[in-house]
């Protein structure tokens, strides 16, 4: 279903109105590493700007989509389940009209805490005497079981199974008590693990993010108009250009006339997401001063350094190894080239929740360029590798194609931890390098040799440094406490449960 939310009247219950959704949603998919956000405030209609934001920032997330809007009385909000252009079709001449206003934030989920379900979709709202809240939430409250139970006890009720909603209540409570600015530093204080939101109080934007700024959010101005959103690109595609980077911990108060920092809630060391230079993040987007495109040129630089072999072509896997696999190229001297054809409608593997699902969705996700394969020593660049039903059926494309060799070159190192703070990686044994050698993962995928990057060779490829680098699911040490795991800054390992 997608339903348009109205909060309004003096500040009571919102109201639900459902309308059936055009398409069916799309099943079985749990989209890309975290979510996206968007934030507008400005002179003219904030909708056609999230919009355009959301779209541009798909692949963060594709399980449902949300634009919520404050016209000066009350929110506003349409979501649904499914891609931006099925939530928000373009031949509905009604969606402007039905979100008014010159703010508003908006969300696509990927769900890492809580079910895939409309509800569970962003952005999520709730009023109190303060006013009118929306908040789209990228990334994942560590502790947000323990917050929800104390709230429990004091007799709050949740509506979702979303961490974002812990989240939100914990913030209603402490501005009602504290008012807006000092109650948001002490939500801020309470809040452990990721998020970088845009939060829209009545008619004024925030942008927040976690102290460690472990996901990526930017702000950034289109003509007299402000924009946050999670990723650089959105700007460019507006047409505008980036202010800069939420500082680590910064509340910043976004208004037409400007904006101002109310607070930095920072930490010695910061722990930036590796996983968005390597994988999530555009190429064309630059993330705390790091381009993410330059990043995976050396990135596969580096690789062919530690991992070189005689081969006759590199061709990667598309489209998230192209960079890296073109870096390769450029350091060892084997022509580059394209073997594999994607098709740019299916959704990405690496999301899907099930192995049968994922399996089918390579099949239907890649097709070999025939003259380019047969005969040929094959360097096979790949991004990242977390499940392997991917490469492995890759490799034997490339094989059922008369490739003559395939090494296959990863531009991550192993992954063989969970990540707490918002990717779907949970649970260790779904890891395909975990306590294999490189042999052995060699002989399992099929490929004549595999070869990851080195820690020190990602870490210096981004350009930001160990201690500005959450590494939690390459190394199974974390930035933030997590129980039962080992933590970065921590000097005893009573609780360590060996990776």
């Amino acid at each position: 279903m997608v339903s348009i939310l109205t909060i309004s009247g003096r500040r009571g219950a919102p109201t639900v109105v459902s309308h059936p959704q055009v398409s069916d949603p799309i099943t079985g998919q749990k989209p890309d590493e975290d979510c996206a956000v968007v934030g507008y405030v400005g002179s003219r209609n904030a909708f056609p700007f999230l919009l355009t934001g959301l779209k541009s920032l798909q692949h963060r997330g594709q399980e449902s989509a949300g634009i919520a809007t404050f016209d000066g009385s009350m929110i506003r909000i349409k979501k649904g389940m499914g891609l931006v252009a099925e939530v928000f079709r373009e031949s509905d001449q009604s969606l402007k009209d039905s979100l008014p206003g010159n703010i508003g934030v908006a969300h696509t989920r990927y769900s890492t805490h809580g079910s895939k379900n409309l509800e569970n979709a962003g952005p999520i709202t709730i009023s109190n005497s303060i006013g009118y809240i929306a908040i789209s939430h990228n990334g994942e409250i560590t502790n947000a079981v323990q917050l929800r139970e104390e709230m429990k006890k004091r007799g709050s009720g949740f509506i979702t199974s979303s961490d974002t909603e812990v989240m939100l209540m914990e913030i209603s409570r402490n501005i009602i008590e504290l008012g807006i600015n000092a109650g948001l530093r002490n939500a801020v204080s309470r809040l452990r693990g990721a998020y970088a939101c845009a939060l829209m109080i009545n008619g004024t934007l925030y942008a927040l993010r976690d102290p460690m700024g472990i996901r990526p959010l930017m702000l950034g101005q289109v003509g007299d108009s402000y924009v946050i959103a999670s990723e650089s690109c959105v700007m460019d595609i507006l047409g505008g250009s980036v202010i800069r980077d939420v500082k680590p911990g910064e509340l910043i108060e976004i208004t037409p006339s400007g904006y101002r920092t109310v607070f930095i809630a920072s930490t010695p060391n910061t722990a930036h997401c590796m996983f968005e230079y390597v994988y999530f993040a555009r190429p064309d987007s630059v993330i705390d001063g790091s381009e993410v495109f330059s990043a995976r040129i050396q990135m596969g630089r580096r690789l062919a350094k530690e991992y070189p072999v005689d081969a006759d072509i590199v061709i990667p896997v598309p489209d998230s190894g192209r960079a890296q696999a073109l870096g390769y190229s450029q350091q060892s001297g084997i022509p580059y080239g394209e073997g594999l054809i994607k098709n740019r409608y299916s959704e990405r593997t690496f999301i899907m929740p099930t192995q049968e699902q994922r399996a089918n969705a390579v099949r239907l996700k890649l097709n070999p360029i025939k003259s380019a394969i047969s005969g040929k020593r094959i360097v096979l660049v790949e991004d990242s590798i977390v499940r392997g039903n991917t490469i492995n059926y890759t490799v034997k494309i490339l094989r059922a194609q008369g490739a003559k060799e395939v090494h296959v070159r990863v531009a991550s190192p192993p992954i063989i931890a969970p990540c707490y703070f918002g990717v779907d990686m949970k649970t260790r044994d779904q890891f395909l390098a975990r306590g294999k050698t490189l042999d052995q993962i060699a002989n399992e995928i099929g490929a004549d040799s595999v070869g990851y990057i080195s820690i020190e060779g990602l870490i210096e490829s981004i350009g930001l440094g160990k201690q500005g680098l959450c590494l939690g699911c390459l190394t199974g040490s974390y930035p933030v406490p997590i129980p039962g795991e080992k933590y970065s800054f921590q000097s005893e390992l009573e609780n360590y449960q060996n990776p």
